[in-house]
């Protein structure tokens, strides 16, 4: 329906184009409230053809770039960018048309511009906090990430603002939507810390999953048991994953030891020693995976009672 619509927009302008040269042929010499009846019939048809060709082009090239773009993050972007292009170029054009003085119309604009930027400095700056989202990428539709106090799914990036679906928040943990929106002026990216958890080039995040027993805890059957099942459950998915992030490492200088399977690590506590399970993982599967991770080793520690004991501490 798009391109339809923005066909049948250009259409429209060129038959306003056309009206506006009948109009001069025509010869009308009667006037409104002093004010010339062809000039003014001229003038409205100008600005519709104006009107009518950018909003038709905005459509078919929208839709064109669709078509090419199956990646909807691509699209979103892209959609914004042409609205912000023709938007502009339309309005200056309607001006010019109006005006007849297309350098005074430039002109003015600067001035203008120069006069909004002390009049709306913060919605000036969530435009160019918009601009850096699109060429820095901080973060873009899709992603899950932590701004500030604020922790949700992007779904929206606009002019002047960013919406998120929210993530945990007052009402629910573990990483689960409480449903509400977050609304964010794009400013805040220039100011303030932007955590990624889905970056497009690697969406994946290290996760920790505790188990606390007993001293009298046979320690390395515990941990080899924990590192067995979690390698079943994810090892090959995790081990393809650390390839990737390897290869993000070696185009920066810095150093680090990854390991490509889980690991566990002791720590020991006051009353209880604890294993944390270490793996890699996709933050929307994250609690998902924590649960799964969780039955079956608990299940497994529970059929070796003998060899694997819970604390009784009411310190715990």
């Amino acid at each position: 329906m798009s391109r339809p619509l923005g066909y049948l927009s250009v259409v429209l302008s060129l038959c306003c184009a056309l009206g506006v040269g009948l109009v001069g042929r025509l010869g009308i010499e009667e006037t409104v409230v002093g004010f010339d009846v062809a000039s003014l019939l001229g003038e409205a048809l100008s600005v519709m053809a104006v009107v009518l060709a950018a909003y038709g082009c905005y459509r078919i090239v929208l839709v064109a770039f669709d078509r090419r773009t199956p990646d909807k993050r691509r699209r979103h972007d892209a959609r914004n960018v042409f609205r912000l292009a023709f938007g502009a170029a339309g309005t200056a054009a309607v001006l010019g048309v109006v005006t007849q003085q297309w350098v005074g119309v430039l002109f003015s604009l600067g001035v203008v511009g120069f006069a909004v930027t002390f009049a709306l400095q913060q919605p000036l700056f969530s435009l160019i906090g918009w601009l850096y989202i699109m060429v820095k990428r901080p973060y873009q539709v899709g992603d899950r990430v932590a701004i500030e106090d604020s922790k949700g799914d992007v779904v929206e990036v606009s002019f002047l603002v960013t919406t998120l679906w929210e993530i945990n928040g007052g009402l629910v943990s573990s990483n689960q939507p409480s449903g509400r929106i977050i609304t964010l002026p794009n400013s805040v990216v220039l100011s303030s810390h932007v955590m990624n958890y889905t970056r497009e080039d690697f969406p994946f995040v290290w996760n920790e999953l505790s188990v606390q027993v007993a001293y009298e805890t046979d320690i390395d059957y515990a941990t080899e048991t924990m590192r067995a099942i979690a390698d079943d459950y994810l090892g090959d998915e995790m081990a393809a994953r650390i390839g990737r992030y390897r290869e993000r490492l070696s185009e920066t200088p810095v150093e680090l030891e990854v390991q490509d399977r889980p690991t566990v690590n002791v720590v020991q506590q006051e009353s209880w020693v604890e294993f944390r399970l270490r793996y890699l993982v996709h933050p929307r599967r994250g609690q998902r995976v924590k649960n799964e991770l969780y039955r079956r080793i608990l299940d497994a520690f529970n059929d070796e009672p003998e060899r694997v004991q819970f604390p009784v501490s009411r310190n715990r």
